[in-house]
C-alpha cells in the first residue's frame, strides 16, 4: 500500500492522559517517537508544541466519549489535518492491546489514509449543538414530569384529563390549584375558575372533580412536580434566548431551509446545529444521510442479502427529521412529499416511508446549502439518482413487465407489435 502521509501522529486518548506516537516513514524503516502527556491544558499545549517541533501536521485519534474534545480544541487552529475516527475503524486486535500499541496502531493505519474521519463541525456550531441537544433533554424531562403530574392526579381520583384537552391550560390549572389548597371549596368555586369559552359542560367538569381524594403528602408531591415543570420551562426559555443569539448570523440559512415543506424555524435550527452550513465536509448526499442514520446498511455475503436496517446514528438529528417528515406529508400546498409517501408506504409500510421522506428532506437541505438554489421538487429525483441508475431501474422494471405479459399468454410477436405501435404514437406526439 502507498504511504499517503510520511509523518503522522496517532493518539490514544484517556481521561487523565494521552499517549502519542509520531510515525516518520521517510526511509525504509519507519521511526517511531513516543510520548505521554496529561490532559491538563498546559500539558496539551506542550504536546502541540512537540508536534510542531517534529513537523507533524497529520494527527489521528479515537472519538472516545468527550475526552477527545480538549485535545481537538488545542490542536484545531495549529494542526492542518486532524482526524477524529470512530473506534470501529481503528480497533486493535484482541490480545495485542495496550496504550502504546494502540497509539502506534492508529499511526500505522492513518499513514496509509485508510481511517475514515468523523464529522466535526466548526466551533460555533459545536457550541450551538450543545445548546440544542441540552434543550432536547430538558423538553424530554418536562414531558416526563407532566406525565407524572397527570398520573398523580389520576391516583387521587381526579379526572380532569378526560374533560380538558390540556391539563396545564388556564382553566384546568386554576381548578388544580384550588384542589391542592387546604381551603374548603364548593361547586360554585370550581365553576368560577373555568374560562367562559370552555367547551366542556359544567356537569362534566364537576363530575371529573367530585370524589377527588388526595392526602397532604400526595398534594405536596404534586406541588413539587409542578414546581419542577415551571423551572424546566423557565430554563428552556433561557436556552431559546441563547440559541437565538448564536443563530443570529445564520438567519438567512434558517429562512432558506424553511422553504422545505414541514420545516419550521426550530427544525431548521436543529438541522444547522447538527450539520453546519458547509456541505463540502460531506463528499456526497449518501455520506450525509449515512451519518444521520437514514441510509440502509450494506450487508451482503455469498450472494445473500441480510438485514439492511438503518443504523443507530443520528440520535438527535433523526427524530427531528422524522417529525418534519410527518408534517411534510400533511402539507396540502406542496403535495410532493405526500405523493412520495403514498407510493413508498404501499410497498414498504408507513414506518419505512417516513424514514424515506426524512432522508429526502435531508438530501434537499444538502443541495440547497451546497448550491444556494431554492427548494424545487422537480429537480430532486434527478439530483438524487444519476441518469445511468435511472435507466437501469427502468430496464429492470421493463424486464419484469415483459415476463408477466409472456406468462399470461402474450406471444413475442404480439409484444413486438405492441412496442412498435406505442413507439410510433410517442414519436408523432
Amino acid at each position: 500500500m502507498k504511504i499517503i502521509y510520511p509523518r503522522v501522529c496517532g493518539i490514544d486518548v484517556h481521561k487523565k492522559f494521552i499517549v502519542a506516537v509520531i510515525c516518520i516513514s521517510e526511509s525504509v524503516e519507519p521511526i517511531y517517537l513516543k510520548k505521554r502527556f496529561s490532559t491538563f491544558h498546559n500539558d496539551l499545549i506542550r504536546f502541540r508544541d512537540w508536534l510542531i517541533q517534529n513537523d507533524c501536521q497529520n494527527v489521528c485519534m479515537e472519538s472516545t466519549g468527550k475526552y477527545y474534545i480538549p485535545v481537538y480544541n488545542v490542536l484545531e487552529s495549529h494542526i492542518s489535518n486532524i482526524v477524529v475516527a470512530n473506534p470501529k475503524w481503528v480497533r486493535a486486535v484482541k490480545g495485542e492491546k495496550d496504550d502504546d500499541k494502540d497509539a502506534k496502531w492508529i499511526a500505522d493505519l492513518f499513514k496509509f489514509d485508510i481511517v475514515r474521519s468523523s464529522f466535526i463541525p466548526q466551533k460555533d456550531f459545536r457550541i450551538l449543538r450543545e445548546l440544542t441537544r441540552y434543550k432536547y433533554k430538558l423538553v424530554n424531562m418536562r414531558s416526563s414530569e407532566k406525565n407524572r403530574f397527570q398520573n398523580a392526579l389520576t391516583s387521587g381520583n381526579c379526572k380532569l384529563d378526560m374533560v380538558f384537552t390540556d391539563v396545564f391550560g388556564k382553566s384546568a390549572s386554576n381548578i388544580i390549584d384550588l384542589i391542592l389548597s387546604d381551603n374548603p371549596y364548593t361547586d360554585e368555586d370550581i365553576l368560577s375558575k373555568v374560562h367562559k369559552k370552555c367547551k366542556a359542560s359544567p356537569d362534566m367538569i364537576l363530575d371529573s372533580v367530585n370524589g377527588t381524594d388526595l392526602t397532604p403528602v400526595q398534594k405536596s408531591r404534586i406541588e413539587l412536580v409542578n414546581d419542577h415543570i415551571k423551572q424546566l420551562s423557565s430554563n428552556i426559555q433561557r436556552l431559546d434566548k441563547l440559541i437565538d443569539l448564536m443563530i443570529e448570523p445564520y438567519e438567512d440559512y434558517i429562512s432558506f431551509l424553511c422553504q422545505i415543506p414541514g420545516v419550521s424555524r426550530n427544525s431548521a435550527i436543529i438541522v444547522l446545529s447538527e450539520i453546519g452550513v458547509d456541505m463540502n465536509q460531506f463528499t456526497s448526499t449518501r455520506r450525509l444521510t449515512s451519518w444521520a442514520g437514514l441510509t440502509p446498511s450494506s450487508n451482503q455475503s455469498a450472494g445473500k442479502k441480510k438485514s439492511v436496517r438503518i443504523s443507530r446514528a443520528g440520535v438527535y438529528l433523526k427524530p427531528y427529521l422524522v417529525e418534519v417528515a410527518h408534517a411534510a406529508v400533511k402539507d396540502k400546498n406542496h403535495p410532493y412529499y405526500a405523493n412520495k409517501f403514498k407510493k413508498i408506504s404501499k410497498r414498504r409500510g408507513k414506518k419505512r416511508a417516513f424514514i424515506a421522506i426524512a432522508r429526502k428532506i435531508l438530501v434537499a437541505a444538502y443541495h440547497m446549502l451546497l448550491t444556494g438554489e431554492i427548494w424545487n421538487p422537480a429537480d430532486l429525483a434527478e439530483v438524487e439518482t444519476p441518469v445511468e441508475q435511472r435507466i437501469k431501474y427502468v430496464k429492470n422494471n421493463l424486464k419484469s413487465d415483459i415476463k408477466q405479459l409472456l406468462d399470461i399468454g402474450l406471444t413475442v410477436e404480439e409484444l413486438t407489435l405492441m412496442i412498435q405501435q406505442n413507439a410510433n404514437i410517442i414519436a408523432t406526439q
